[in-house]
C-alpha cells in the first residue's frame, strides 16, 4: 500500500539495518527530523547518482537525538528500516520548508536463504586481509546477509544502488561474490606495485635467473 514519507536525498545509499549519524543544518531538515521524532515517523533517503534522483531508496528512522546545538542544529542517530520505490515526488506543502513523497514499500526480505554463502564470506576475509583494514566483519555481526556485508565491500554508489534493488537475498549474494573476484585481483596487483615502487632505490639482494 502507497505511503507518505518526508524525503532526505543524500549523494549516498544507505541499506536496511545501516545505521546512519546525521549532522542535521538546513533549515527544511531541522523541521523534518524535528516532526519525525515528534510523531514517530519515518522519513527516505533516495540517492542521489550523477545529480539524478534514484526511483528506489531506505526508508529511516531516526533512533537517538545525541546533541541539539543552541541555534537549532541537531545531530541524529538513525538506521534503515526498509526499501521504497517513488511514486510521485511532492515539492511544495503547505507550511513544509522539505519535500516528501508517495512511496511504495518493497520487499526485500531472504526468503531465498537465509546464509551468507561460503565463498562470500571468504571473500570478505581476503578482501580485509589484502586491504589491511584489520576489521572483523564475522565480530561485528550475528548473522550478517547481503546488506550487512556491503556496507564493507569496497562498492561505488552505482553498484550500492544496484545491490539496493536487487531483491533476491540469493541474487545480492551472487551481486557480491562477482564484484569481489573482479576487485579483489586490482587491489593485490595495486599492493604489488606499491611494493615495488617502495623498493626503488634500496639495495636488494637479487638472483639472476637461470639463462
Amino acid at each position: 500500500m502507497p505511503k507518505f514519507i518526508p524525503l532526505f536525498p543524500l549523494d549516498t545509499v544507505v541499506f536496511p539495518h545501516q545505521p546512519l549519524n546525521l549532522h542535521i543544518f538546513e533549515p527544511r531538515y531541522i523541521q523534518m527530523i524535528t516532526e519525525c521524532m515528534g510523531y514517530n515517523i519515518t522519513f527516505g533517503i533516495p540517492p542521489v547518482i550523477k545529480k539524478e534522483l534514484c526511483e528506489y531508496g531506505t526508508e529511516m528512522k531516526v533512533t537517538e537525538l545525541t546533541r541539539e546545538y543552541e541555534d537549532g542544529k541537531m545531530d541524529v542517530r538513525t538506521v534503515g528500516v526498509g526499501i521504497f520505490r517513488i511514486l510521485e515526488v511532492v515539492r511544495n506543502m503547505p507550511n513544509k520548508l522539505y519535500a516528501a513523497a508517495v512511496v511504495q514499500e518493497v520487499s526485500y526480505l531472504p526468503y531465498d536463504t537465509d546464509e551468507l554463502h561460503p565463498r562470500l564470506a571468504e571473500l570478505m576475509d581476503r578482501l580485509h586481509e589484502v586491504t589491511g583494514t584489520g576489521f572483523d566483519w564475522r565480530k561485528k555481526f550475528d548473522k550478517p546477509l547481503s546488506f550487512q556485508v556491503a556496507q564493507f565491500a569496497a562498492l561505488a554508489p552505482e553498484d550500492q544502488y544496484r545491490l539496493l534493488t536487487n531483491f533476491s537475498e540469493r541474487g545480492r549474494q551472487w551481486f557480491l561474490i562477482q564484484h569481489l573476484e573482479r576487485v579483489i585481483p586490482e587491489l593485490e596487483a595495486a599492493e604489488q606495485m606499491r611494493k615495488k615502487v617502495k623498493m626503488n632505490g634500496h639495495f636488494r639482494k637479487l638472483t639472476p635467473p637461470e639463462i
